[in-house]
């Protein structure tokens, strides 16, 4: 009785055996099932996972790149002071720069001021302000604008080289944890370049950036738009820095200014650049950085306190 019931069951395995053979047979017949199908091995999906971190984290990091490569200053500028680019007198480039952002109003209304007129501007920042307002910062650089740095306080005071250090590193920092930016353009608060922040600066291949032309809105009794708009356009020369504001106060006659200043420019045949580009381009026509033409007395401790 044993016997008969292993008979059985040897037989229902056979059965099985040959129509599962059968199945698969057909399978491969009618092409439903391919034979290297048989022997791939599917991918775990913690695999895929990893793998679309690493391309996003590659992603990221090409993008960094570029932005930092669209920061970069041409070797021959680091520890070097520029009020201005020094071009030949046909090469009608000049570049726009904002002092004490990023704040929560004027700075984005100027980006999207830039973003209409296709302009690309340079940003100095403060580090509390970095700090105080990050989405700001971040749709600076993802504007494509340059971040230079201007100090954690703003502070015009004499400082030891530990002070100054702490000013400018804490800043880099902040700007790079928030926007990805690797800066080495700083501009010292109030032009001083006698109080320590620019000595170090330079020792630590910062290029230091003043300006030759200014419209005005940083002082104590800052003019109406329409001066605004002569000061800058009267003054405007190849090569020039032009100095203005979207932080430090209410720079509401800035914004105004701002679309005048860029069709008054233009008007003169102007096309705008960010201060590596600038650089870039003098650096491309050979011109001696030495000495510059421009008057360097742009410390104004009596007047003019928002720089």
């Amino acid at each position: 009785m044993s016997n008969q019931k292993l008979s059985v069951s040897l037989k229902l395995l056979i059965i099985t055996l040959i129509t599962g053979a059968s199945g698969l047979a057909i399978s491969l017949l009618f092409g439903t099932v391919q034979p290297n199908d048989l022997l791939r091995i599917k991918q775990p999906k913690s695999d895929k996972k990893k793998v679309t971190q690493e391309q996003a984290m590659t992603a990221s990091t090409e993008a960094s790149l570029a932005t930092n490569q669209m920061n970069q200053v041409p070797n021959k500028f680091q520890g070097t002071v520029i009020y201005q680019a020094k071009l030949q007198a046909n090469e009608k480039v000049i570049a726009l720069t904002f002092d004490d952002g990023p704040g929560p109003k004027n700075t984005a209304q100027i980006l999207e001021i830039l973003q209409k007129n296709q302009i690309k501007a340079t940003f100095f920042m403060i580090g509390e302000m970095v700090k105080y307002f990050p989405l700001v910062a971040k749709q600076v650089a993802a504007d494509g604008e340059v971040i230079g740095n201007h100090t954690w306080h703003h502070w015009y005071r004499h400082m030891d080289v530990a002070t100054a250090a702490n000013e400018i590193n804490s800043t880099a920092d902040i700007i790079y944890q928030t926007t990805g930016v690797k800066t080495t353009l700083l501009r010292p608060p109030g032009g001083f370049l006698n109080n320590g922040l620019a000595d170090y600066a330079k020792s630590h291949e910062y290029t230091v950036i003043m300006w030759s032309e200014e419209s005005g809105d940083a002082q104590r009794r800052s003019p109406q738009v329409p001066r605004m708009v002569k000061n800058v356009l009267k003054d405007a020369k190849p090569g020039a820095i032009v100095l203005m504001h979207d932080g430090g106060g209410n720079r509401s006659r800035t914004v105004q200014a701002l679309p005048q200043i860029i069709d008054g420019l233009r008007a003169q045949g102007y096309r705008f650049v960010t201060i590596p580009e600038l650089l870039q381009i003098q650096a491309q026509e050979k011109i001696a950085t030495a000495g510059s033409s421009v008057v360097t007395n742009h410390e104004y401790p009596n007047n003019q306190l928002n720089h």
